[in-house]
């Protein structure tokens, strides 16, 4: 009889148990399903990018914070734009700084920095006014954040354009380049996303 009353008190425990349970794994089942939706709509923007794989690498990390919301998506586009372009303008202060450096050397490494300077300037403006999207008229905000991105896009490139009829060093062109590569890469499908997600 003590066996059985010990039985009966368990069974309302064990019953809350098996709920909680089901319950957990319906909501880990619940959250992988929404994470994977919210990773599809990255992998589906990315596709319009020039760089669909280095987008892909860049966004999709954040897919829970941007969910499916093309604002979230372009803000996280630019701010990984606005840090490629820092790191970038790093690399290429710390060149500057470097002994041996030709005059032509030094005139390309200054005129890359200033250009640099601008993209970030151009990129946080971008950034900024996506914040205030739909406060006044969309499409005029759309348009000046193209045009901000677009010209950072024209800067970092100029930091190359340099090399034509200069006497610059293999060393010193691919240091440049590389950087350049890892900060217009972004910077590009940034552009990209905004186009194919505001078509206006």
């Amino acid at each position: 009889m003590e066996d059985y009353t010990t039985s009966y008190h368990a069974l309302p425990i064990l019953l809350t148990l098996l709920f909680l349970s089901n319950f957990h794994t319906s909501l880990a089942s619940t959250s992988s399903t929404t994470t994977e939706k919210y990773k599809t709509y990255i992998k589906t923007a990315c596709n319009s990018t020039t760089y669909p794989k280095e987008c892909n690498n860049a966004l999709l990390p954040f897919a829970s914070k941007i969910k499916a919301n093309p604002q979230k998506l372009c803000n996280t586009g630019l701010s990984i734009s606005i840090k490629a372009a820092k790191n970038c303008s790093s690399t290429i202060s710390k060149l500057s700084k470097n002994k041996g450096l030709t005059h032509s050397e030094v005139a390309i490494i200054k005129d890359c920095i200033e250009n640099i300077k601008d993209s970030v300037d151009e990129l946080k403006q971008s950034l900024n006014e996506m914040g205030y999207l739909g406060r006044s008229n969309v499409k005029a905000q759309i348009y000046d954040i193209k045009t901000w991105v677009s010209a950072a896009l024209t800067d970092e490139n100029t930091c190359t354009d340099g090399f034509d009829g200069m006497s610059v060093r293999k060393t010193v062109k691919n240091t440049i380049r590389k950087s350049i590569l890892s900060v217009a890469t972004p910077t590009s499908n940034a552009l990209s996303l905004i186009n194919s997600l505001y078509p206006y």
